[in-house]
């Protein structure tokens, strides 16, 4: 899969027996993550904020080249042939993102052409998971919480999985055995807006804030902040879920010109915006817990996805969370790196064992679905194996 980080194609290459989650042993053979380089991640970039008809159409065929790319290279890291395989499960890259409302039902769109990934690996695809939720009534999205509750709740432990990817969302599980329902839902911008600071800050040059550096570097523009909080999307109940089309690029050029900001001048001022980004995702992942995570009860915060190797972000969230205990992913046992790319390899097998592969209370959808559809591989016949 393709995150809203932009950064590269993650794949995993999972092992997984029984045929529901009560017999179910499983195994992680291989993780890899393909970074995009400057100029693939610029053509992702572009078609996501100027896409037109054409653009997006290439893109569709290019991501399906380079997903496939990816699941080669990841089976051969386990010595596994890709026609093995019983199903990849491609999430693809989300390039627009619409929850519904009170006036239009929501769509939800993710690139990747699945008939393009089967040719070149063989292998049959699961794909377009989240567009049955979406038909359902639901937001589409997030999917991953239904692989946090599958592995991660804990006996007598209230659990958040706080994922820092592009935007940033919340799992919140409920002790082994409660009757208390999964709550999920996007916080708001994770390292998008960050992350896209910094490469205009650089011309184009630098992707992200390595090490957090002009965070630390950098004052936190209180005024600014407050402005930034000050949006409704906050005030929103769940089930929500956002993307770049509220928390990217548009948000960032209108703060950047409000502040007389250009690429490659002043560097301090930019260092004082990738502080108060670095702030915004971070006090509103507090206040998100304040209004509906923290009255439930909660015993410890996990950080996964990229955001998690930022210390800077890492820093600001623990400061705001305090005294809940804030840790790594990799403390579950699972490379948090990992987590995405795993969720939908688990959802390409609920596919193939028509188990449904959503949470209503979640995604607010009217009910459980089976997500995705199946394409072929290339011998027509789906795969017998990992």
């Amino acid at each position: 899969m393709s995150g809203t980080s932009i950064d590269g194609i993650d794949a995993v290459l999972v092992r997984i027996d029984g045929d529901s989650s009560a017999t179910l042993d499983w195994s992680l053979l291989a993780f890899s993550t393909t970074a995009y380089d400057e100029d693939r991640r610029k053509t992702i970039l572009q078609s996501l904020e100027e896409g037109t008809p054409d653009t997006l159409c290439r893109l569709h065929a290019s991501l399906g080249e380079w997903f496939a790319h990816a699941v080669r290279d990841v089976c051969a890291a386990a010595g596994v042939e890709s026609q093995e395989l019983a199903a990849i499960g491609s999430h693809g890259q989300t390039v627009w993102h619409t929850p519904p409302n009170d006036v239009l039902r929501g769509a939800t769109l993710q690139l990747g052409d699945a008939a393009t990934l089967a040719e070149r690996t063989g292998a049959p695809v699961v794909s377009d998971f989240r567009s049955r939720d979406v038909a359902a009534g639901g937001q589409g999205a997030p999917l991953v919480p239904w692989l946090d509750q599958l592995l991660f709740t804990a006996v007598d432990r209230q659990r958040a999985i706080q994922n820092l990817g592009g935007m940033a969302n919340v799992t919140w599980l409920p002790p082994t055995g409660s009757s208390d329902p999964v709550i999920a839902f996007d916080t708001g911008p994770g390292v998008a807006l960050i992350d896209g600071a910094v490469w205009r800050a650089s011309g184009g040059a630098v992707p992200y804030d390595e090490d957090g550096a002009m965070a630390l570097r950098g004052k936190v523009d209180e005024s600014l902040l407050a402005g930034l909080l000050d949006d409704a999307y906050f005030r929103a109940p769940p089930p929500k879920s956002t993307g770049r089309e509220h928390f990217g690029r548009v948000l960032l050029d209108r703060v950047a010109e409000g502040l007389n900001l250009n690429p490659g001048e002043d560097e301090e001022a930019w260092c004082d915006l990738v502080a108060t980004l670095t702030a915004f995702t971070a006090r509103s992942i507090a206040e998100a817990y304040g209004s509906w995570v923290l009255p439930r009860g909660l015993d410890e915060v996990f950080l996964v996805g990229g955001g998690a190797n930022n210390p800077a972000l890492v820093q600001a969230i623990t400061r705001e969370l305090a005294p809940v205990p804030v840790r790594n992913g990799a403390d579950l046992g699972v490379d948090p790196d990992a987590r995405e790319a795993l969720a939908f390899a688990f959802l390409a097998w609920a596919h193939l064992h028509q188990i449904t592969g959503n949470i209503p209370s979640v995604t607010g959808a009217g009910a459980p679905r089976v997500l995705g559809s199946m394409t072929p591989g290339s011998a027509g016949t789906p795969g017998a194996g990992t």
